[in-house]
């Protein structure tokens, strides 16, 4: 084990690592239902859910059984000019899930990339409709939309992760942050930052981008229905296109099967990735409604993306399984119940020294301090506690899957009262 540490701290570049001074990582030997079990023969209980896409857990026999099959198949075929039964059948199961007027979907890698997709989508809708000049984005600060470049241009150009690529990415609108909370009030003038961009530099916006109800790795902020339910109208108003990511939000972690069901409204683009295939492989998805993929397609144009493995029959036949399996239990019950346990665990938080909130929405909860935590220091913490959790910046939050049990979050909510309260009194 010990040559395995020394040549992956040689040679491999984990996310958001340093080579020249690699963190500590720990050797995972296997995964079942809500536990990592580590080489040394520790077991964790995984309060991220692997970036938030495990919703099932690990090695749950439905998924297992969907990859086995499909691999006795084909594990691949282009799907230039091809298709087959895992594709269709996933499409099929997501036109069920998804609000009324989405219709098109487009397969995709990842969720970034659908993020990618959707606003090449909006600038391709424009140009095909005689107005090219629309191809910026009108967003909020503190979102987050991912790593490639278009979606890097709508992150926080200021508090965000990509600030040094500023310059190299396209320039957008960014309207300030919509009131911090779900039960947030919001009157008109908590928009006016973001009606006044949209009247200026609409003949330039091709769309509007926003996480609904949950900013995510941008701060893990909740913010009120009300707000989007505006947004969509002013959208609307303007004649802009809007553009929901829901690859964090999406398939139930919210309490809702989609976020934008809190507001009762659906975009004109919706991007998914993460949960799609309950963390077995990566697939994403950006789907328009029919007015949208007409009119980029109007007067025999064609869209101008196609990745390689787009549609990957595995991944497909996966996600299917994993939407079978989510649509047949009672996910929300579930959720739900987490939500009240993350909630009375977390909230002693809020008498610690140093935390400046404490929030929970569905299978989300969050404990804010008001400086930056020591990371490393908190995951070792966190790992001598049987628990894993990854903080970022100020915040130490979980996102646990959908099965976890009432005694695994009180493990959990207990671990992190304990390093909170470490950081708190440094």
């Amino acid at each position: 084990m010990n040559d395995l540490l020394a040549f992956d701290r040689r040679h491999v570049w984990h996310p958001y690592a340093s080579m020249a001074d690699p963190p500590a990582v720990h050797p995972v030997a296997s995964a079942s239902g809500v536990r990592l079990r580590l080489a040394d023969g520790r077991e964790l209980i995984d309060g991220m859910a692997s970036w938030w896409s495990a919703i099932h857990g690990y090695n749950h026999p439905a998924l297992n059984a969907a990859a086995e099959r499909q691999l006795k198949e084909m594990s691949h075929v282009m799907f230039g000019g091809l298709t087959h039964r895992p594709a269709a059948g996933l499409v099929e199961r997501l036109l069920g899930l998804l609000p009324a007027g989405l219709e098109c979907v487009f397969l995709c890698d990842s969720g970034s990339v659908a993020v990618e997709v959707a606003m090449k989508m909006a600038i391709q809708y424009w140009f095909a409709a005689g107005q090219p000049r629309r191809k910026r984005f009108l967003t909020v600060r503190g979102g987050y939309h991912g790593d490639t470049f278009h979606a890097m241009s709508v992150c926080d150009p200021v508090t965000g992760m990509h600030g040094i690529f500023r310059g190299a990415l396209p320039g957008q609108f960014f309207a300030e942050m919509p009131p911090a909370g779900f039960d947030a009030p919001c009157d008109e003038a908590s928009l006016s930052s973001f009606r006044n961009l949209l009247d200026e530099h609409g003949p330039d916006i091709a769309a509007v981008i926003l996480e609904p109800i949950v900013q995510g790795a941008g701060g893990m902020r909740f913010y009120a229905p009300r707000y989007l339910k505006r947004v969509r109208e002013l959208a609307a108003a303007a004649g802009v296109l809007l553009v929901l990511d829901e690859i964090a939000t999406g398939f139930g972690r919210t309490g809702r099967m989609f976020a934008c069901e809190h507001a009762g409204i659906a975009p004109d683009i919706l991007c998914v990735g993460k949960a799609l295939t309950g963390g077995y492989l990566t697939l994403g998805a950006a789907v328009a409604t029919r007015r949208v993929a007409e009119g980029i397609c109007a007067g025999g144009r064609v869209f101008m993306h196609g990745p390689t493995f787009m549609g990957n029959p595995l991944a497909c036949a996966v996600a299917s399984a994993s939407l079978d399996l989510l649509r047949e239990s009672p996910w929300r019950e579930r959720v739900l119940r987490i939500e009240r346990e993350l909630r009375a665990g977390l909230d002693p938080c809020r008498t610690l020294p140093g935390v400046a909130d404490v929030r929970a929405l569905g299978a989300i909860g969050v404990v804010e301090l008001r400086k930056a935590v020591d990371a490393d220091a908190c995951r070792r913490e966190f790992v001598k506690r049987g628990v894993w959790v990854r903080p970022f910046g100020r915040l130490v939050y979980v996102m646990p899957p959908f099965i976890m049990q009432p005694e695994d979050v009180a493990t959990l909510t207990a671990a992190m009262r304990e390093v909170v309260g470490l950081q708190a009194a440094e």
